[in-house]
């Protein structure tokens, strides 16, 4: 219910029961007294009102976002025979984009439609907008193929619409299409389209469009600039991607969020780190978008002082409560070696999402306390927080880590019986570690064989990584000839076929698949380890003797030999894959990349102070084997990443209990 009165002075009837103000002429005529005129809704209104008024009206509803009773205006417009102009129907549709209403968007499609604005090019944008804001693109396209002059602003919606939603291929199709009739690009359609080619790495195409948008004169244009760089870094072309990003003379906090994203999910986290702190020195602001891209940065580059500076800065500037920042700083913490941290960060969100949970339970199985990422699902749903199949992948990895057979099958028959979500190619590989780890091979072998989807290399993998730990030749054979099938140029299959024969000691076979290798012009991954001193990362490889330090470094080593085999270390050349003399075992075993890390680390470090080192590959055994005397010996905590998971050393001992 409203009440009205009329003001003199501003010459306009204000409603006092609600925030909205409805615009009336004086020259209105009022059935009702002008000064106490009492109506429910606009419906039931006594006011007899023109198309101005209705028109009116329905547009300051709109603002209000009070798009209900808009369309009960519109409504009694049917019954008082009054057509609403461009300006309530431009207010409707900008209302239901708004707010993704997609019934109310067709019920005001089918008005504009009965009254004769089909082909208004500016309404016909706006209904394209809508319905590809509702995800729905058929309806989208049918009003873009009736209108008989588009022009570029609605040829943008089309291309738009396809860009967000796919497929992409259809954006960039309509995109030449666009060219074909005569309309020329704007720099609002090159955003688009691009955006399109980085979403399905069409990187032929988008250097084509690149071309055209030098053509255009639009290079230096800040947002294509922007969807350049987003565009190369996606289809993994960093090269042109940072000529685009050099040739900008004015560069945005979106342009240079793009760059450092581009760097981080390309593997290139040094570049990243240097990219975020030269855009600082500009200065550039950071945006929570740019505070996301470059987290996962400083966990892949070993960087854990650099991520606590960014956390600093995210408490200084108020970001900490926002979910995808807070969501960041858990995984950059759990993967920097700091699951405690990622915890306490965890507990202070104010608000939690499935990846806030997620990201935490990953966490937790990443360092091998299994148990506790499973009292972590279970208070999940007992805050009535519901998984998906991303929280159950982090359940049965932490299962598989820390050797939980029983609870691993528990949560994967849960997952699908309980919870309805169908077991992915993802659970099926934990599962098959699992039961690799614990020398259940042929059960693992029959899960694979039997499993209703196509397995992929990661699942095959994981068997034949299982068959290398339990020098089973027989099915290792089997197994890799089925990879190989599926990857027959990824080097890292025939290392792990050729580690297999070597462990048992079949040299001759080693030969001939290191013979294959060579063949085939393919590398095998060179180990190397990395650890942060006084925010510098300083890498290493086997037998590396280009670092200032490597006298120190070397002499240091032996040194820590004698005393760790005075301590009962016998060194464990099964792990040196080659067939050498047992001196040169020995030798090579001493100066793998872990080892010389941690050697560096002790020189730099005062006494007492933790060492955290990150290895590209799987820690072997012999080197897990001296960390773990190395930490009794020099009394150092050492956490150890590899590629698989955390190793925490403590006074002899290791987290993993030797089981990863």
């Amino acid at each position: 219910m409203a009440y009205f009165y009329f003001h003199a002075s501003t010459r306009k009837l204000l409603s006092f029961s609600s925030s909205a103000l409805l615009v009336i002429n004086r020259s209105q005529t009022l059935k009702s007294n002008p000064f106490h005129s009492k109506i429910n809704n606009p419906t039931e209104s006594k006011i007899k009102n023109p198309p101005c008024a209705i028109n009116s009206t329905i547009h300051q509803l709109c603002i209000q976002g009070r798009l209900r009773e808009a369309l009960q205006v519109l409504h009694s417009a049917d019954q008082q025979r009054k057509t609403p102009d461009f300006v309530a129907y431009s207010s409707l549709l900008n209302t239901c984009t708004q707010l993704k209403a997609l019934a109310e968007g067709m019920r005001v499609h089918a008005h504009m439609v009965r009254n004769g604005f089909e082909q208004n090019v500016c309404l016909g944008t706006k209904l394209v907008n809508m319905y590809a804001m509702c995800q729905c693109l058929e309806n989208a396209r049918q009003v873009f193929d009736k209108i008989q002059k588009p022009n570029v602003f609605i040829w943008n919606a089309m291309i738009r619409g396809y860009a967000w939603n796919g497929p992409g291929v259809e954006a960039i199709a309509l995109y030449y299409q666009m060219q074909e009739t005569g309309i020329h690009p704007n720099n609002f359609t090159f955003p688009f389209v691009l955006k399109a080619c980085a979403g399905i790495s069409a990187l032929q195409e988008g250097k084509d469009i690149h071309h055209h948008v030098v053509r255009e004169g639009l290079e230096s244009d800040i947002y294509v600039g922007a969807a350049l760089v987003d565009m190369y870094c996606k289809c993994g072309n960093l090269e042109d991607a940072r000529q685009a990003f050099d040739k900008m003379s004015q560069k945005d906090v979106v342009l240079w969020t793009a760059m450092i994203a581009g760097y981080a999910q390309n593997g290139h986290a040094n570049e990243a780190l240097t990219v975020f702190h030269q855009m600082q020195v500009v200065p550039v602001k950071p945006s929570r978008a740019s505070i996301v891209s470059i987290l996962p940065a400083c966990a892949d580059s070993a960087a854990v002082k650099q991520g606590k500076e960014i956390h600093n800065y995210v408490i200084r500037n108020g970001f900490e409560g926002y979910g995808n920042v807070g969501n960041a700083l858990i995984d950059m913490y759990a993967k920097s070696g700091s699951i405690k941290t990622a915890r306490q960060v965890f507990d202070k969100l104010p608000q939690r999402d499935v990846i806030s949970w997620n990201s935490i339970i990953t966490g937790y199985g990443m360092h091998g306390h299994g148990e506790d990422a499973i009292v972590l699902f279970k208070k999940m749903e007992e805050v009535g927080m519901k998984p998906d199949y991303i929280t159950f992948v982090g359940v049965l990895s932490a299962c598989s880590h820390a050797g939980l057979l029983d609870e691993g099958w528990q949560y994967f028959d849960y997952m699908r019986q309980d919870h309805c979500i169908p077991a992915r190619v993802e659970h099926y590989t934990c599962m098959v570690h699992l039961l690799g780890r614990t020398g259940h091979l042929e059960e693992a072998h029959s899960l694979i064989k039997n499993m209703p989807l196509e397995p992929d290399a990661g699942v095959l993998g994981a068997l034949l990584f299982a068959c290398w730990v339990h020098i089973n030749v027989e099915l290792g054979k089997r197994v890799s000839e089925w990879l190989l099938e599926l990857e027959p140029d990824n080097a890292g299959n025939y290392v792990m076929l050729s580690n297999i024969y070597a462990a048992a000691g079949q040299w001759n076979d080693v030969a001939k698949v290191r013979t294959m290798l060579k063949g085939r012009g393919m590398k095998k991954s060179i180990g190397c380890s990395w650890i942060e001193i006084k925010n510098k990362v300083h890498a290493f490889v086997v037998a590396d003797r280009s670092h200032p330090q490597s006298s120190e470094i070397y002499g240091l080593l032996e040194n820590l030999e004698r005393q760790m085999k005075a301590e009962g270390y016998v060194a464990d050349t099964s792990f040196v894959l080659h067939d050498v003399q047992e001196e040169e075992k020995r030798y090579a075993i001493c100066s793998h990349s872990e080892k010389l890390a941690i050697a560096f680390g002790l020189i730099n470090t005062s006494p007492g102070t933790p060492i955290q080192i990150t290895k590209n590959l799987r820690v072997c055994g012999d080197c897990h084997t001296a960390t773990k005397f190395i930490s009794k010996i020099a009394s150092r905590e050492i956490t150890l990443r590899d590629v698989n998971r955390f190793h925490h050393f403590r006074d002899g001992i290791c987290s993993c209990g030797d089981y990863w």
